[in-house]
Order: structure tokens, then C-alpha cells, then sequence
């Protein structure tokens, strides 16, 4: 098991070592690293330190002890005076380009090239009480919410979905949330919080069935959508949680949902269903294709939100 760093090992070099070669970009032939032992040729950081590492393991003898990456990412923020490469837009770079490099063109690296690494990202939820460098508490693919702090874009991996959930998630009750915990919340969305509440009015298409679960779930999506999903707005003090299933039924068609269909009918974008955003939802803590471009909603086209990284060694494997 190897934890595997080339954030770090890119912010030591002081420049000697090129940033498109922590990132997977692509390198002119004279930026190329040449080992001068072996002859082989490196084009990206992450395969010069997975081979180091083999390097090791065989001066010790043993030569046939695969390698599984269990911590590898990128900072999407930090502080810029000292930090200046953690940031959204290398993250984003990173951690799309290394799915890419080991799910989609299944690389192994120029010591082992038939043999593909497991690898985990870290890692799944941002988290903010992390004491050290600033970077330190932005590792995550997600806020402690549920929604993304960037969106990954992987090119040319057929069923292969970035983490977009913009599109496909939803606010509804909570599972557990209790009655009057969840008559407050929707009192306060329909009222203060503005949420469009006329569906659930007698008469109207999501009055049926008529219960608080159904009217808050309803009243929460609305608000939520209003809100653009910002951080926060799917809490309603633990009464709420975001999913990507969508709860609209019979003739109810739910805000987020409305949404969606609108994008689609204009063409800026389009949606697929999986089986997997049956039960794909997170849990509120405290708080697609167009093209060749997949985005997912939840990493993986059926991504786990609980375990992102367990499906990519899954994948890999």
C-alpha cells in the first residue's frame, strides 16, 4: 500500500519539476524525464513515483508484490502565498486525468506497462477542522454537503461519469427526520424562505398523498432549487438530505426535475438514468453527457457517494 503524493513532490522540486507532469498533461519530448539507468521514458509524475517504488520493492526481492495506491489528489485550495498550485482548476486537472489514465486508457507505467495500479482518491468530503497548511482541509471531491467543489470532466470513458451532480440531485426529508422537526422546516420554506409551494396546495398535483413527509420533501426541493444549491440550503436543521433520486411521481413533477427537462429541451445539456441513482443519496452533515464529455452525479456513472475511491480499485481490477 503506497500513499502517493506529486502535489508534494511537484511543490519541493521548486520548479524543477514541470506542472504538466504532476497534472498528466501532455509534455514536449525535451520535458520528458529519462531514467538514466533504465532508459525509460516518464510523461507524468505519478508513473516516475509508482516506479520508484517498484524500484524498491525489487532491490529488496520481491518483484511480484502489486502495488495499490491507496491515497493519491490534489488540494483545491490553500493559501496563495504559499500555496499557489492547490487550487480548483488543478484539482480538477488532476484527479479528472488520473481516473482517465488508469479506468480509461488502463495504463500500467513503463516498468510494469501490462500492469494497471488500483488507486484511491483522496478523498471523499472536505474537511474543515483539519488542523496544518490550509491546503490540508480541501482535499475532498465534495463540500461536508453533499455538493461538489468541482466538477471532474473525463474525455472518451464511455460509461464513465464525473462528479456534476448540478444537475441530478435533489433536497428531500431526511430518513429518521421526525414529524415536527419536518413541519417546521416546511412551514419555514413556504413562508420566510420563499420556496414555491403551490403544487402542494389542495387541488394541485403534488397535494397527493397528503402527508408532511411528501409536502416538506416537495418544499425543500423547491427551496433548494431556488437557492442554485448552494451550500447550506439542503440542511433545514437535519430535516433534510440531498439525493439523486428523483421524487417526483404520477403527474408531480418535483423543481429540480423541471429543471433538467428545461436544459434538456434547449439543448444546453442532457441527462441519462442510472440504476444506481436508485440509491445513491448522502446524508446532510453539519453545514451527461454532451459530446465526449461524461459528467457524473456522484463520481462514477454508478458512483457511490459513500466510497468513491472504492470503486475506482473496484474498476481497476
Amino acid at each position: 500500500m503506497l500513499n502517493l503524493y506529486p502535489y508534494y513532490t511537484f511543490m519541493r522540486s521548486r520548479g524543477i519539476i514541470p506542472l504538466d507532469s504532476a497534472l498528466f498533461k501532455p509534455l514536449p519530448p525535451s520535458k520528458e524525464e529519462i531514467d538514466p539507468n533504465t532508459l525509460l521514458h516518464y510523461t507524468n509524475l505519478f508513473d516516475a513515483m509508482l516506479d520508484a517504488a517498484q524500484f524498491a520493492l525489487r532491490s529488496l526481492n520481491f518483484s511480484h508484490i502489486p502495488i495499490v495506491v491507496t491515497e493519491t489528489g490534489w488540494p483545491s485550495a490553500g493559501d496563495q502565498k504559499i500555496e499557489p498550485f492547490a487550487n480548483k482548476d488543478n484539482a480538477d486537472t488532476y484527479n479528472s486525468n488520473l481516473i482517465k489514465h488508469v479506468l480509461v486508457d488502463r495504463a500500467g507505467t513503463p516498468l510494469v506497462p501490462e500492469q494497471t495500479a488500483s488507486v484511491y482518491i483522496y478523498e471523499l468530503f472536505n474537511e474543515d477542522q483539519r488542523p496544518g497548511p490550509e491546503s490540508e482541509k480541501h482535499w475532498g471531491l465534495f463540500y461536508g454537503n453533499g455538493t461538489p467543489v468541482y466538477l471532474l470532466n473525463v474525455e472518451g470513458s464511455g460509461g464513465f461519469l464525473a462528479n456534476d451532480s448540478t444537475n441530478r440531485t435533489f433536497c428531500v426529508a431526511a430518513d429518521g427526520a421526525d414529524m415536527k422537526a419536518l413541519q417546521a422546516a416546511l412551514d419555514w420554506a413556504c413562508g420566510p424562505g420563499r420556496a414555491n409551494c403551490s403544487e402542494i396546495q389542495p387541488g394541485e398535483s403534488c397535494y397527493d398523498p397528503n402527508n408532511v413527509r411528501r409536502h416538506a420533501s416537495y418544499a425543500f426541493d423547491s427551496y433548494y432549487q431556488k437557492e442554485e444549491k448552494v451550500v447550506g440550503s439542503c440542511y433545514f436543521q437535519g430535516a433534510a438530505m440531498v439525493t439523486t433520486t428523483d421524487p417526483s411521481h404520477d403527474d408531480c413533477i418535483f423543481p429540480g426535475s423541471k429543471q433538467i427537462s428545461n436544459i434538456t429541451k434547449t439543448g444546453r445539456n442532457t441527462t441519462e438514468s442510472s440504476s444506481a441513482e436508485e440509491i445513491c443519496c448522502w446524508r446532510l452533515r453539519r453545514g451527461m453527457r454532451e459530446g465526449h464529455h461524461f459528467k457524473f452525479s456522484v463520481v462514477l456513472r454508478t458512483i457511490i457517494v459513500l466510497l468513491i475511491a472504492y470503486t475506482i480499485s473496484f474498476l481497476c481490477c
